[in-house]
């Protein structure tokens, strides 16, 4: 009996002891206090972004503390001026992951705030800051913010890495999945030969799965659109080459007059080249080598004309390698026919033709064309029209 009696004693015991100790090993969140003064940049400071990897701004509060002793968590918000920080437009975390009670924020950062925020490139307009505290999951807003000034970089901080066209007035139309790809020539440097219709809207993403930046020209310089579609025309029907650089925000429209067939012996262009689509041109006529005292001559280009604000400029394409100085052979590299812009001249940068081409002797034409799309490197084909 009495064993029974003291083994209900020590079960009520521990009974008690345990529920002690799961009480005091209950967790719960430390109550966290918000930042009261924030130190850096000052209120209503202006920034004036620069195209540099190091261009930074440092941000500073004052440190707060938790119950528990420990430092919390610290991230920086930026919203609207009429904004309440319920939906930041970016959030980013102080430096050593948050630890500490500051932040260097590149400049390339703040240009995304800025458009987040509706500034236009080379534009100034203003954000709010404030920072708020964790630990846990309890959060605490400091009660105090402040209002930057900033001017937005004349070119973007994060170039696209690839570019199409697209919209009504573009050869594809709306239809994003068929857009014609530019070409890169540079880095944040891309070009494009294309038809665009007069009055029809047309403008470039940097991809086509539905989730892309959005890119009109306005005059001679690149706008990003943050929300809704671009509204951008041109003013004449016809085939153009635009060359866009998101380095400096600045595109240049030239229309393009005329491609031909250019033979350095005549001086001249001998075919004329029609546009058929995605930056490609079609030709076809007689090609007799023109007889001198040493041989039989064959040396030819592409000659294009450009008009820019009522001036016009000849373009010649030829191989990329200047010295190039011989025939192809009948199972040439594709190398040999890659075409790049050269300043017009009679004889220089020029190829030659297989014998197979000299009507005179064969009596075959020629048939050129002429790739300048983003598709490929710019390159041309001869081929046998008959």
């Amino acid at each position: 009996m009495k064993t029974k009696f003291l083994f209900l004693i020590l079960s009520i015991c521990f009974a008690f002891m345990n529920a002690g100790c799961n009480n005091d090993l209950q967790y719960k969140e430390p109550e966290v206090a918000a930042v009261t003064q924030l130190l850096s940049p000052n209120q209503q400071q202006h920034v004036t972004l620069v195209p540099s990897a190091t261009a930074s701004l440092f941000f500073e509060w004052t440190s707060a503390f938790c119950a528990d002793g420990y430092e919390p968590i610290y991230e920086v918000l930026f919203d609207l001026p009429n904004g309440d920080f319920s939906h930041p437009l970016y959030v980013m975390t102080s430096d050593d992951n948050g630890a500490r009670h500051h932040v260097t924020i590149t400049h390339k950062i703040l240009d995304k705030i800025a458009q987040k925020a509706g500034i236009a490139n080379a534009e100034t307009g203003s954000v709010i800051w404030t920072v708020v505290t964790s630990r846990g999951i309890r959060q605490a807003k400091s009660s105090e913010f402040r209002t930057l000034s900033i001017t937005r970089l004349a070119g973007f901080s994060e170039l696209p890495t690839q570019l199409f066209i697209t919209g009504e007035g573009s050869e594809e139309g709306v239809n994003t999945q068929k857009a014609l790809r530019l070409t890169s020539i540079e880095n944040g440097v891309f070009e494009l030969f294309t038809h665009l219709e007069a009055g029809k809207n047309y403008y470039f993403i940097d991809n086509k799965d539905g989730n892309s930046r959005k890119f009109f020209i306005s005059g001679t310089s690149i706008k990003e659109q943050v929300e809704g579609t671009p509204n951008a025309t041109i003013g004449e029907s016809g085939i153009y080459h635009l060359t866009l650089d998101f380095n400096i925000a600045v595109c240049s429209i030239e229309k393009v007059l005329s491609v031909g067939w250019y033979f350095s012996p005549s001086g001249k262009v001998d075919i004329p080249l029609s546009y058929i689509g995605n930056g490609t041109w079609q030709g076809s006529g007689a090609t007799p080598f023109k007889q001198e005292g040493w041989g039989r001559d064959e040396r030819y280009k592409f000659e294009m004309v450009v008009e820019n604000g009522g001036s016009q400029k000849v373009i010649h394409w030829g191989p990329t390698n200047s010295n190039l100085d011989s025939r192809p052979s009948d199972n040439e590299s594709p190398d040999y026919f890659l075409v790049k812009q050269w300043s017009p001249s009679q004889w220089d940068n020029k190829w030659k033709l297989h014998g197979i081409f000299d009507t005179e002797k064969t009596g075959n034409k020629t048939k050129f064309t002429l790739y300048l799309n983003g598709d490929a490197p710019y390159h041309h084909t001869t081929e046998i029209a008959n």
